[in-house]
């Protein structure tokens, strides 16, 4: 995956749907009425993966169905990563509604809020479901940290959904489960620049940043990289379900059923369930690299009709979190992470680097899938050969 080219040099705009605007997007285009290509991509993502009423009802009925029929005789049915977010949250209610039996993964990699941990506890008891909290070698898992911090890349959220993808492939495949339940909707975050991110599974990538600026090895965490994900999805058969886009899902009134149900309790920002995220996405991104993720998240409740633009309008208006916290996030983080205050400054004030500029995994793609499209005709015709016979 290449980081994306951008250009600075223009006139500042802002969508007159949303609060997309030049600032967030530098790439971002315009038609003829001021309205920005997210509006038009979000459409369009919605018409092919939303399911809305009787086709939602359906869609989740045939899924569900599925799920069960291939769970028969297996004490779980189904994997169900939890945060204690919103949607993760909700994604457990709805399996328990629904009949489901997930094992449900919490992956700890040592920055929960203790907030957090009280809302998984509750939904644990609540729903009677059994916990299986992954715990990473908090060494491995600080020292990879610290060479993103340290590589002064845009995307310091790659280890952790790197690692938390894998740990759920890992057990999925460890229980024989075929079936991941995603908490993923495209109603609340289908809006996310390109500029914005990187691939969380680049393993070339992430083991070049660390060897670069950390001694010591990965051999403890669980990589998800090009040949990892081809075993799990070929081999395992381990497929990843969204639930989530099969019926209404509207965040305010999914907040409100989970505080009344569940005793569940909102942290006041998206992903801001962790305290790395919370200083990365509120502080990190927007100081350093110009990037406030809110425009995003925003800008997709708009889209989805779930928020006006004047409120996201106000909304934006607010600090992305307190000052005061901000200064004690900063300590606790650089601390945690074993720098200096003084090294973390000069850290984090270092100029911005490229993702690309430590190599990446397009070569491992390309033999992958030049092996998958080789393979893909004789293994039609194996099968045909079983049915037929």
């Amino acid at each position: 995956m290449k980081d994306p080219v951008i250009n600075n040099n223009r006139p500042y705009q802002q969508c007159v749907l949303s609060v997309m605007d030049t600032i967030a997007d530098p790439g971002i285009s315009f038609d003829d009425k001021g309205i920005c290509n997210y509006y038009y991509e979000y459409k369009q993502a919605e018409k092919e993966q939303v399911f809305k009423g009787d086709a939602g009802v359906q869609k989740l009925k045939e899924t569900v169905d599925r799920i069960k029929e291939e769970g028969k005789g297996k004490e779980y049915d189904c994997i169900l990563g939890l945060s204690g977010g919103a949607d993760s949250s909700y994604l457990a209610y709805l399996a328990k509604e629904q009949g489901l039996r997930p094992l449900v993964v919490h992956f700890d990699y040592g920055w929960n809020l203790e907030l957090a941990v009280q809302n998984i506890e509750n939904i644990i008891k609540k729903l009677d479901f059994n916990l299986y909290t992954i715990v990473m070698d908090w060494e491995e898992m600080k020292s990879l940290q610290r060479s993103y911090y340290r590589s002064s890349v845009l995307d310091l959220d790659v280890p952790a959904d790197h690692m938390i993808f894998g740990a759920l492939y890992q057990t999925a495949g460890k229980f024989g489960i075929r079936y991941i339940l995603s908490g993923k909707n495209t109603v609340t975050e289908a809006v996310l620049p390109k500029a914005w991110n990187y691939n969380k599974f680049d393993l070339v990538n992430l083991r070049n940043i660390h060897r670069r600026f950390e001694n010591g090895s990965l051999k403890k965490l669980p990589a998800l990289g090009v040949w990892q994900l081809g075993k799990y999805s070929g081999l395992n058969r381990i497929l990843t379900v969204e639930l989530l886009n099969y019926i209404e899902y509207d965040k305010e009134e999914v907040k409100r059923l989970l505080n009344k149900e569940l005793g569940w309790r909102d942290y006041g920002g998206k992903h801001y369930e962790n305290i790395f995220t919370r200083f990365y996405q509120g502080y990190l991104l927007p100081v350093k690299f110009g990037i406030d993720k809110r425009k995003a998240h925003l800008s997709n409740l708009i889209f989805s009709g779930q928020m006006t633009r004047e409120q996201a309008l106000v909304e934006l208006s607010k600090p992305p979190y307190e000052t005061s916290l901000v200064l004690e996030d900063m300590e606790y983080v650089s601390k945690k992470l074993g720098f200096t205050i003084e090294e973390f400054i000069g850290i984090i004030n270092q100029p911005n680097r490229l993702h690309s500029e430590f190599g990446t995994d397009a070569l491992q793609r390309k033999v992958y899938w030049g092996f998958i499209n080789s393979i893909s005709p004789a293994t039609r015709l194996l099968r045909n050969f079983k049915i037929r016979h």
